[in-house]
């Protein structure tokens, strides 16, 4: 028997009917369900891997100046009879009037040879070591390839707008090691030298990751140098955990992972020293091998012809690069500009050059000042990993 409202007006209403008598409004549900959505997307958007996502990238190409020697502000109006022939589809004109001369179309081919602005905003790097391609040894953090194929030498990398590596213009990167060694230096080039500079970390330094992600920070790019082996060691002797040719191949591994778990952010390695050991492709060859495994790059500094470097890297599958020139063996700042200079020539003529040096004060301070006038000589500053990219490689 049905329940008599009227009869019964004051009963007491079931939780049930209670928790439906608070339900929210459509209005208000959907405002929820609105803002419950943009959470979402936020959280959703600051998760994809895109570092430059939002900053202002413009390039821009400015073609050759054309002359006009005659404008329309120039040219007389046309009278009466000339509006007249107009109306009658008759365009031609007597041989005395004024004729305002066309600009000649721009062939879009001499672009190339016009001036180029790129504009990109600072780039600061993420710090590290970055879990997805890091893992724990008992010295430290070891660089590996992560899920999906992420390579550390993609994921430490500065993103480099496509307009940097598609647009013909010379190109050159430069890397300045020693860093970590001398705090002060070090900081001193973080601050002073362009972003795209990228910076060659020893092994020995103190508080060295802590050094690393502040240069980071500032949008350099990071190397690992790697001890190696030189003619005339162990006189000539890079320093301790040095890959040596008399060490067997587990003995050089050993000292490999010793040297990659000083510090983590680095996209790949360069050698410190080492002539004899790029020599030996015997001794060479496992240390490629672990290095195309980990997801890094190689690049040669201060090469040599018996070098086996770039025969290696390819039978490993080793992304590799060499250095054309030092900047700095002549530590004086007039030596420094010339040997710069040389390398913006071998850019204009090869397309790219790549360049080292030592952080020594005399060198950020040349380098500085250089980079200055780069814009101005339509030369385009690239950071290292560039140089392994598309076109570029």
């Amino acid at each position: 028997m049905a329940r008599d409202e009227l009869r019964q007006p004051l009963r007491k209403r079931s939780l049930k009917e209670r928790l439906w008598a608070k339900r929210p409004g459509a209005l208000a549900l959907a405002s929820g369900l609105a803002v419950a959505g943009f959470v979402s997307g936020g959280i959703w958007l600051s998760r994809l891997p895109y570092p430059m996502a939002g900053e202002p990238v413009v390039s821009m190409i400015i073609p050759p100046v054309e002359v006009v020697k005659e404008t329309a502000s120039t040219t007389p109006a046309p009278d009466t009879a000339d509006a007249d022939d107009t109306a009658t589809g008759d365009t031609s004109q007597p041989d005395d009037a004024a004729v305002t001369e066309t600009v000649p179309a721009i062939d879009p081919s001499s672009y190339q040879e016009a001036s180029s602005i790129i504009v990109v905003g600072k780039r600061p790097l993420k710090a590290a070591p970055i879990a997805s391609v890091s893992e724990k040894s008992a010295d430290g953090p070891l660089p590996r390839i992560g899920a999906g194929g992420k390579r550390p030498s993609d994921v430490y990398a500065q993103t480099v707008p496509i307009a940097y590596t598609s647009i013909d213009q010379p190109k050159i990167a430069i890397m300045l090691g020693g860093m970590g060694l001398n705090a002060k230096l070090t900081t001193q080039a973080t601050n002073d030298l362009p972003a795209d500079i990228t910076f060659g970390f020893a092994p020995y330094g103190d508080d060295l990751q802590t050094q690393v992600n502040r240069a980071r920070a500032q949008g350099h790019e990071v190397m690992l140098q790697l001890p190696m082996e030189p003619v005339g060691y162990p006189g000539n002797n890079p320093g301790p955990n040095t890959l040596v040719t008399a060490s067997g191949d587990a003995d050089n591994l050993k000292a490999l992972r010793w040297n990659m778990s000083r510090f983590a952010g680095y996209t790949g390695v360069v050698n410190y020293m080492g002539t004899r050991f790029l020599a030996d492709a015997k001794s060479l060859q496992p240390v490629m091998q672990e290095l195309n495994a980990r997801g890094l790059l190689f690049l040669e500094d201060q090469g040599s012809a018996v070098s086996t470097a770039l025969v290696t890297a390819k039978a490993t599958g080793v992304k590799f690069a060499k250095a054309q020139l030092v900047i700095d063996a002549d530590p004086d700042p007039a030596a420094i500009t010339a040997r710069l200079g040389e390398l913006e020539a071998a850019a204009k003529q090869n397309g790219i050059a790549v360049g080292t040096g030592a952080g020594l004060d005399v060198t950020i301070d040349a380098v500085a000042d250089w980079a200055k006038q780069l814009q101005s000589k339509g030369i385009v500053l690239v950071p290292i990993s560039a140089v392994y990219r598309g076109r570029m490689s």
